[in-house]
């Protein structure tokens, strides 16, 4: 067993005779130009109970429409396409999950071929379909991930992110929640060795290495080392959770080289000692699914006077700036160094003292006033640049309610169930706080809540978080009382599963 890996086995009941199979096809766009560390995949799965039919698709990209490779007409191009291949799986059974890899730049073929390699995909599970059993386990991965929302000693949220500093060690307080929880779902043929191996985690697959190379991140490295030992009959398939507010531990750790391996490693081991200790039989297969209006938010004007004042307030607060930094460095060295004695030998102070001179003590006084005043003037500088970037983003998401022309936003959601596993999706970036929510009113005790399936409404922070000032309040263009309807919602469709 792995050091600090925690285990709970889990089992299905018998119920209804079930029928698996799987397909995938690369979709990595070959002609970028750029290096491919690992390539990108489509993979399906189809269950079938002899009355419902259901695709489970996912992909290594960053959202199923939306933001950067997929288009918004990728899903409804996709389920007209299965519908005329008169396979039995209607539009609706068709659910498509995104593994949240963040691109440089384009890293999917064109869509039309990428259209044609996922139907075909689909057109091989069906092919394949085969008697299975299905058993569910759980397990943890702590010290992979991490919430980047830091709460602050003055009530505000900080993000973590690339795009803006990182606030003071004194003004951090905390975290916000993280969940580590690993769900598994194992899918085997009847003489017990596994067809597919699916499995459930949260974490913002981001930044995969500074060569800017083409990868399906840490995940796809997991995926690979589980079919690899699981044996090459075995298709893994990676369920991103809700990752709004998940990124993994050395994210924006500059003190080291940026490496996935490790990462992917460990979350695959994970899923690998779990596997022996999960039992498989005869289970159910149930689906719900159902499309809710979600308000949009109207407080964009608000929001932008608030930050243009505070803009304001803290670029009048930069005049009078005596230093540059080529003289603030060594003075904040001196300082820093030896704080009793910043510009001197000790026995020059002493000497001055003597002869009845206060002109070294007065000097660091001076000089330290310049030095904590040029240090403010860069924490300013970091705020305007969260700043810069929380104006832009309220601009475009205006832009984007405006352009939608409506007060609502429609979310597909579907509530799936595989023996014990459950799975509920939604189009959204759902932070951590509200994928646990669902969690924990959920009848079934093996739950899973995966955000990025089926569309793209950017991000779902709880409520209570709207007031903080995080990146993924800002990044929201949902209003607060989403989070309401959407976790009643969920929690009907829980309990329509039976």
């Amino acid at each position: 067993m792995l050091p600090g890996i925690a285990h709970t086995v889990r089992s299905t009941a018998m119920t209804h005779s079930l029928y698996a199979g799987v397909g995938q096809r690369e979709i990595t766009r070959t002609a970028s130009g750029r290096n491919v560390r690992d390539p990108l995949y489509a993979k399906v799965i189809v269950f079938d109970d002899g009355a419902t039919r259901l695709a489970l698709i996912t992909m290594d990209v960053v959202a199923i429409g939306g933001i950067c490779d997929i288009s918004d007409d990728f899903l409804p191009t996709l389920r007209q396409r299965l519908e005329e291949k008169e396979i039995g799986i209607l539009p609706g059974r068709v659910i498509v999950n995104a593994s949240h890899t963040h691109p440089p730049g384009r890293i999917v073929c064109d869509e039309d071929e990428l259209v044609a390699r996922v139907v075909a995909a689909v057109c091989d599970a069906v092919g394949s379909l085969i008697p299975v059993t299905v058993g569910t386990g759980s397990t943890r991965a702590p010290g992979l991930s991490m919430n980047r929302n830091l709460r602050l000693a003055d009530g505000r949220l900080w993000t973590i992110r690339h795009t803006n500093p990182s606030p003071t060690e004194e003004a951090i307080e905390g975290l916000r929640p993280n969940d580590p929880e690993v769900g598994i779902l194992r899918v085997n043929r009847n003489d017990g060795t596994p067809l597919a191996i699916l499995y459930h985690f949260a974490c913002h697959l981001l930044f995969g290495n500074p060569q800017g190379d083409i990868t399906a991140n840490f995940a796809g490295i997991a995926s690979g080392l589980i079919e690899e030992v699981a044996g090459r009959e075995v298709t893994a398939f990676f369920l991103q959770g809700c990752a709004g507010d998940i990124i993994d531990t050395t994210f924006k750790d500059l003190r080291r080289w940026r490496d996935i391996e490790p990462l992917g490693q460990r979350l695959g081991l994970a899923v690998l000692r779990e596997l022996p200790r999960i039992t498989a039989g005869p289970g159910p297969l149930r689906h719900v699914t159902r499309t809710v209006e979600l308000p949009r938010r109207t407080d964009f004007a608000p929001r932008t006077r608030a930050l243009e004042a505070e803009q304001r307030e803290l670029l009048a607060s930069l005049r009078f700036t005596t230093l540059n930094f080529e003289s603030f460095l060594p003075l904040y060295l001196q300082h820093r160094l030896n704080p009793r004695h910043p510009s001197a030998d000790a026995y020059s102070y002493l000497n001055a003292e003597a002869e009845g001179s206060d002109l070294p003590r007065a000097m660091d006084r001076f000089t330290g006033e310049l030095v904590n005043s040029y240090l403010k003037n860069l924490r300013t500088m970091e705020r305007l640049t969260h700043l810069q970037d929380d104006l832009a983003t309220i601009a475009r998401h205006e832009a984007i309610n405006r352009e939608a022309g409506g007060n609502t936003a429609s979310a597909e959601l579907h509530a799936l169930q595989i023996g014990d596993f459950v799975l509920l999706t939604a189009p959204i970036e759902i932070l951590s706080e509200v994928g646990q929510n669902i969690k924990k009113r959920s009848p079934h005790p093996h739950t899973f809540v995966s955000g990025f399936t089926n569309g793209y409404l950017h991000y779902g922070p709880p409520a209570s978080d709207y007031p903080s000032g995080s990146y993924e309040v800002t990044e929201c263009f949902l209003a607060p009382e989403w989070q309401a309807i959407f976790e009643t919602e969920a929690a009907g469709m829980l309990r329509k599963l039976g």
